[in-house]
């Protein structure tokens, strides 16, 4: 059913004047053409938007294309030479993934997307997408995770890829100096793949967050941005994720004109029909339509022109419209004798329309998504739409032209060997040179092909390229050097809090705004808060730093008469993407890598309650890893009992945990503003210093919202046992038996509680150890292991937590303000006797002293736990554990002192 039969149907008005309109209003497209009749029927809605008129909400438009014959701009290339090479490229693809099927091999791969996509891709390569050499400055693209042997197929014929590069596809090691990851992995191949992308919706949010980082540059007045354009190769699968859908809304609003979705709707996933019973394309127009985006519909190829405008009858329409995706998935794995009697004979109308075809020229009405007219039409579109981001719904066959064995099958996807007689099949269908006895001589290695450097197609393909900037993709490995900051930056750390209490949280805030006070490196800080910012005492950078909004601020602000008023502005420097800590991350890794794709070095700050970091976003971190993203993320209210307010769902007791099995990520549990500022320091040197050899990580930082007494930075300060994650904090001088207390972050002062306890009240001397990083004492253990392992002939190497303790006499008792597992990390490489306390099992609401007797890692229970200790060694009367144990009253979550009230929650 059409719109106009719906409208008609839901009203009572005269069928006969009803049909004069109608008639009326074809004479008009007839006569002036589709481009005039939408804007006679804007006017007309609008006019009766003012006069009350209730008109029907259009979700979706019928399943045709969205833009009209007549409207489709010229193709300016040569479609003809296009076509050959992109033959060259399908076959390349399809070979190297097929080779690596080899026997001794066997590495996977897959062959049936891009064998789908070329086209879609082929017409932006040879029109659209703009390299580094741009004058514009180029464009970002998100190419599908699966589609890489096409990328790889077009290095190969551009000469930047060799036969013996395309042999190492997924053989990182084993044939390395010649290997190709997977997928798009920047940190497998840092000179290439500039965006990683494979399922799990993170490339969608990761591309509206480029686009939107691309506008902060440019209205922060960092960098021109306005020519550049992002572009987001999408499945129709992969769009069910919410991660894929869930950004949309921000895209809108901010009207990011700059960004391009071009969503291959091949109506399959990996097992089967994307939406069986339903039409995908529509389900994903209504969807992006609703959240305010342009949508174009590519459906059919030019070869459905003829027959649609013979559709006076709306009855080839009506069949499109009502047709499944699953029956128009089987009709591509058949003939087109069956699609004759099975789509066109549902109305002898359409029945009568093909009459006059033949079976092959039924078989070769081709999907949109295979047609360089239609697909050049859309991104021109695309391109030149103002006002709103726009998606492109481009329908294709999954495996196209790859044989019956292939094309549109269920299990396509999972496909990765061709049989001879399919290679023979697919070099037919391709025309490419090579011969029977080539393909013969060896079924498992069939030749790429690639045409000599003075054939018309390089020469074509290669000057396509050099017009648009260069070759693409490919990814700035180094960016230019900045200014950091002078020592003056770093000194509200050292100084301490005084008499006055603070937590971490403020120490680091107060450390963050005289970095942005630098002249040369403050407007390169990015700070990003999801909605917590008077949380964290943030809220101090609203009136001067203000908050990113590119439409500005208008509105009267509610609070504007305040000191922090909430402030607006197209040039504020904080990103707040909301209640969003997924959008965040997406912001943080586009900020974190504009060293690489605009070579201007930006410093993200991500601040967010700790909880709902590595636990509720490690993919997206994990991706950020991997796009060698730089910068800061900051755990705020970290720990199991410094939010108890808040209970189960807030208190964290594991982010260190989950953080260590991210390679990129530098974990630091600090305790006081001093340590945060050489952590800070030594993180920005190797970020953005230019020297180290491995600047591509993130510092994770734990900040507490407990306050507690700052002390100043003592004098003859162990900086590298701060940055490398251990240093003796207080030392104990005092006769008789002897341990160490090692503990971190919120924890230290209960440490030193406990030492006062100890000499105070059992004889006992120990030192309290400052470990400011579990996890890289733990890497540090690891890699000494395993350079001793390789080199078993030289001295070995000592950990540097051993070479910390050298001399450190009586047990290790360790306690933190998380589960045990963190300071277990490195109990293998303490040469002393190590005992744990630490918060296992579920938060809950309570005060911190509470939270902390119950789960025993408080002042009293460190003491307890070291008698016990000494006793076994008879070091200590054997009663004294016991005494302690009553003394301290350890069952009695009341009676427990260690922590203090108030702090942000």
């Amino acid at each position: 059913m059409t719109l106009v039969d719906e409208f008609a149907q839901a009203s009572s008005f005269d069928p006969e004047e009803t049909s004069e309109w109608i008639e009326s209003f074809d004479a008009l497209v007839q006569a002036r053409g589709t481009q005039t009749a939408e804007g006679i029927m804007s006017s007309l809605m609008s006019r009766a938007g003012q006069a009350s008129v209730n008109l029907p909400l259009v979700h979706t438009t019928d399943y045709v294309n969205t833009i009209p014959v007549d409207q489709e701009p010229e193709f300016p290339g040569d479609e003809q030479v296009e076509r050959r090479y992109r033959a060259y490229m399908r076959w390349n693809a399809a070979v190297m993934v097929h080779r690596g099927q080899r026997p001794g091999v066997g590495v996977g791969g897959h062959i049936s997307t891009y064998a789908g996509a070329a086209t879609l891709y082929e017409v932006g390569f040879n029109h659209f997408f703009r390299g580094k050499n741009h004058p514009g400055g180029g464009d970002q693209v998100f190419f599908q995770g699966h589609a890489s042997p096409g990328m790889y197929a077009r290095a190969f014929m551009e000469g930047r890829l060799s036969e013996e590069d395309m042999d190492g596809f997924r053989q990182e090691k084993s044939r390395q100096g010649h290997a190709l990851p997977s997928y798009p992995h920047p940190r497998s191949l840092p000179d290439f793949w500039e965006f990683p992308t494979v399922s799990m919706g993170i490339g969608p949010a990761n591309a509206i967050y480029q686009a939107q980082s691309n506008r902060y540059l440019q209205n922060r007045g960092i960098k021109d941005t306005s020519d550049q354009h992002v572009w987001a190769f999408l499945g129709d699968g992969e769009m069910d994720e919410p991660e894929a859908r869930g950004f949309l809304q921000l895209a809108a609003n901010e009207k990011l004109d700059n960004l391009t979705f071009v969503v291959n709707c091949n109506l399959q996933r990996l097992d089967g029909p994307v939406r069986g019973n339903g039409k995908i394309m529509q389900e994903l127009e209504a969807f992006f339509r609703g959240a305010g985006w342009n949508v174009i519909k590519v459906v059919w190829g030019r070869e459905w022109d003829d027959l649609l405008a013979k559709d006076k009858e709306n009855a080839l329409v009506k069949i499109m419209n009502e047709t499944p995706d699953g029956d128009y998935q089987t009709y591509k794995a058949e003939n087109g004798a069956f699609v004759r009697e099975h789509f066109f004979g549902k109305s002898p109308v359409t029945k009568e329309m093909v009459a006059d075809l033949t079976d092959e020229d039924i078989w070769n009405l081709k999907r949109g998504g295979h047609d360089y007219h239609k697909v050049y039409a859309a991104y021109k579109a695309a391109t030149e739409f103002n006002g709103k981001p726009t998606v492109i719904l481009t329908k294709t066959v999954k495996g196209y032209g790859l044989g019956p064995h292939f094309e549109a099958r269920n299990a396509t996807h999972q496909m990765k060997k061709m049989t001879l007689e399919d290679l023979k099949g697919f070099r037919d269908h391709l025309r490419i040179p090579i011969t029977d006895e080539q393909l013969e001589a060896d079924p498992y290695l069939p030749p790429y092909y690639r045409p000599s450097d003075d054939s018309a197609e390089f020469k074509y393909m290669m000057e396509r390229r050099a017009a648009l900037g260069g070759a693409v993709p490919s990814r700035r490995a180094k960016s230019k050097e900045i200014h950091l900051p002078e020592d003056k930056a770093y000194d509200t750390a050292s100084r301490g809090s005084g008499k006055q209490q603070a937590a971490t949280t403020m120490a680091f805030v107060r450390l963050l705004k005289d970095l942005m006070r630098d002249k040369e490196f403050g407007k390169r800080v990015v700070p990003i808060v999801p909605d917590e910012s008077r949380t964290f005492g943030m809220d101090a950078f609203f009136p001067t730093a203000k908050i990113y909004n590119p439409a500005g601020q208008n509105y009267l602000s509610v609070d504007r008469d305040l000191v922090l008023a909430y402030k607006e502005s197209p040039a504020g420097q904080l990103i707040h993407p909301g209640i969003n800590e997924a959008g965040a991350v997406a912001a943080f890794t586009a900020a974190g890598t504009a060293y690489s794709t605009h070579d201007e070095p930006l410093i993200p700050i991500y601040v967010f309650y700790s909880m709902f970091g590595f636990q509720r976003t490690g993919d997206s971190f994990w991706a950020a890893a991997d796009q060698m993203t730089r910068g800061f993320i900051m755990g705020a209210t970290a720990g199991r009992t410094t939010l108890t307010g808040e209970g189960l769902q807030h208190a964290d007791g594991h982010s260190p945990i989950l953080a260590a099995t991210n390679p990129a990520v530098i974990t630091y549990d600090p305790a006081y503003g001093y340590e945060i500022g050489h952590i800070m320091r030594a993180g920005l040197e190797r970020m953005y210093g230019g020297k180290h050899e491995d600047p591509n990580v993130m510092y994770y930082i734990t900040l507490y919202n407990e306050p507690y007494q700052q002390p100043k930075e003592p004098e003859n300060l162990d900086v590298e046992g701060i940055v490398k994650g251990i240093y003796r904090v207080s030392e104990n001088h005092m006769e008789g038996p002897r341990a160490q207390l090692m503990a971190s972050g919120v924890a230290v002062p209960w440490a030193l509680e406990a030492q006062r306890l100890l000499a105070d009240e059992w004889g006992v001397s120990a030192d309290v150890w400052s470990v400011t990083s579990w996890n890289e004492l733990r890497r540090d253990g690891l890699a000494a292991e395993r350079e001793n392992f390789m080199n078993p002939g030289s001295e070995p190497r000592v950990p540097f937590v051993a070479q910390q303790l050298e001399g450190a006499q009586g047990p290790v008792i360790a306690a933190t303000d998380y589960m045990s597992l963190v300071p277990d990390q490195i109990r293998q490489f303490v040469p002393n006797e190590f005992a744990t306390l630490g918060a296992d099992g579920f938060g809950f609401s309570d005060t911190r002293a509470a939270a902390r007797r119950f789960f025993k890692i408080d002042a009293q229970s460190m003491v307890v736990r070291t008698l016990q200790m000494l006793a076994k060694r008879g070091e200590v009367d054997a009663s004294a554990p016991a005494a302690a144990f009553a003394k301290y009253q350890l069952n009695d979550v009341n009676a427990g002192t260690s922590g203090n009230a108030g702090g942000e929650a």
